[in-house]
């Protein structure tokens, strides 16, 4: 508006320089920070997800020192639960830390896990045992379940108004892509050259980095402020994401599918689950409002992200299982097979934000995605005992082409569609559902393994196949091929179940039309 007074306001008039404020509970980041502020708070947010991804990857490449040196007897049978006790604890805060930052404000949230997350890390380098270090992983866990998460929450709200996408959802996925690649290649240099527990030491200076930055430069919205947080609700989905993932650690190793004790935690879980929906329903302030699920994209989004995470865990666990078994490859060795598809990850996360800018579309890219990872899938179903370990490695690039154009995007998706007061919940819910999605997987696919072995070689157990010799060990390594390509096929439905599902996203959710929706 124009104008007219002179250039000395009068005396009664208040002054019209901006003065600093608090952050409003949905005032926009971008309009409380500077643009080189901003700039460094996404630049921060991309360093925690390194640190994220390389937790998640880094510990898998130093398993055989750990056990050589904290319990050389024993040590094997428990190492399953360094990679269990972080998961649980980790999936099982995730809908809380989403309500935390929705009333809390998502700077508080994130500062207070990334220092929870050291603490943990700290303590799993000083371990003495392995159950010490068990421990101290869940701890390092409930910290670690809000790096990613609470990053993409922040991520959103530094986001520019007048940028399209959804606030680095992306970049998150390529930043993730280079890390599955690169932490398994540092975790073997720290081992070999320095200790196991320098896997959890070379945390702290990164961490110390995130805490100083955020808070010395993040200026976030606040939280809407409300108390009574639906703890009664976090702990039930905490009790059932922990009883599924449970059942999928358990199920056909330590207990037989139909055993007592695995029925009786399955009915566990669905008395969890359903009881978690009674509490979502009548709460005044649940934890996950079942409210959002009236809004189509983050509905399909929820979806889209479970059925993902379980095409991944049929692509990437028993793609190492064929290396090992079949191709007798090491398991230090097969780990680099990752590799080409980080690199895919990467690559096209560049490529599609440029496409993104220049008007494609959200739907057309997750179609694209769907595409290329099935399609993957199907070349993995279709390998044989000799077929070209290049040939894999091809399907694999090809297989990271298609996820990085899933992973981010469907982040951007949901957090596009929430209402502002509901991004927290909306964004950790989509990470809810991708490992919920993954557990499920494992456990699935799991089931069609063995079944599909045992019907191409009954009387002989899997666990065998890497100890027979001559004839007999190439045909039990015919039956175990077999039976992966049946693994691969089933992934590659699951990934025409998410192109179908892409499909159905409205226009309004691939250009972004959301004022109406944020102000729900």
């Amino acid at each position: 508006m124009a104008v007219t007074t002179p250039p000395i306001a009068p005396a009664t008039e208040p002054p019209t320089a901006p003065v600093p404020t608090a952050p409003g509970p949905t005032a926009p980041a971008a309009a409380l920070m500077t643009e080189p502020r901003r700039k460094l708070g996404m630049l921060l947010c991309l360093v925690t997800i390194v640190l994220a991804v390389l937790d998640m990857n880094i510990v898998s490449a130093a398993t055989v020192p750990i056990v050589r040196d904290l319990d050389p007897v024993h040590g094997v049978d428990r190492l399953p639960w360094l990679v269990s006790a972080f998961a649980l604890a980790a999936t099982a805060l995730l809908p809380l830390y989403g309500k935390l930052c929705d009333v809390h404000g998502a700077k508080r949230v994130l500062i207070g896990a990334v220092g929870t997350f050291l603490v943990g890390s700290a303590l799993c380098g000083t371990a003495g045992s392995m159950e010490q270090l068990i421990a101290f992983r869940a701890v390092q866990g409930i910290g670690g379940g809000g790096l990613m998460s609470v990053t993409m929450v922040v991520m959103a709200q530094l986001k520019d108004p007048d940028e399209d996408g959804g606030g680095g959802g992306g970049m998150g996925g390529i930043v993730a892509g280079g890390g599955m690649a690169v932490g398994p290649l540092i975790g073997g240099l720290l081992a070999d050259h320095l200790s196991w527990r320098w896997i959890f030491y070379v945390n702290l200076p990164i961490g110390l980095v995130v805490l100083a930055g955020a808070v010395l430069l993040l200026r976030l919205p606040a939280g809407t402020g409300r108390r009574g947080l639906d703890f009664l609700g976090a702990t039930l989905a905490a009790a059932f994401a922990t009883g599924l993932l449970l059942i999928t650690e358990w199920g056909g190793r330590t207990y037989g599918w139909t055993s007592p004790q695995l029925l009786g935690l399955a009915a566990a879980t669905v008395l969890a689950f359903v009881l978690f929906l009674r509490r979502q329903a009548t709460a005044p302030d649940p934890v996950l409002p079942l409210s959002l699920f009236r809004i189509p994209e983050i509905r399909i989004g929820f979806a889209l992200q479970g059925l993902v995470g379980m095409g991944m865990m049929g692509a990437i666990m028993y793609v190492m299982l064929y290396l090992q078994v079949a191709r007798g490859v090491a398991a230090t060795s097969a780990g680099l097979y990752l590799i080409p598809m980080a690199v895919g990850m990467t690559a096209i996360g560049l490529v599609v934000n440029r496409l993104e800018a220049r008007g494609v579309s959200v739907r057309a890219v997750l179609a694209s995605g769907a595409l290329c990872s099935g399609a993957a899938l199907l070349l993995l179903g279709l390998s044989g005992p000799g077929t070209s370990l290049w040939l894999v490695r091809a399907d694999l690039l090809l297989l990271g082409v298609g996820l990085g154009q899933l992973i981010g995007h469907l982040i951007s998706v949901v957090q596009l569609a929430a209402p502002a007061h509901q991004l927290g919940v909306a964004t950790t819910g989509v990470r809810f559902f991708q490992t919920l999605g993954s557990a499920l997987g494992a456990a699935v696919f799991g089931t069609v393994l063995a079944r599909a072995f045992t019907a191409n070689e009954p009387g002989v157990p899997l666990g065998a196949v890497g100890r027979m010799t001559g004839a007999a060990r190439e045909h039990a390594v015919a039956g175990f091929v077999d039976a992966v390509d049946t693994v691969f096929l089933s992934a590659a439905g699951v990934m025409a179940l998410v192109l179908l599902l892409a499909l159905r996203l409205r226009p309004a959710a691939e250009h972004g039309e959301r004022e109406q929706v944020r102000a729900v």
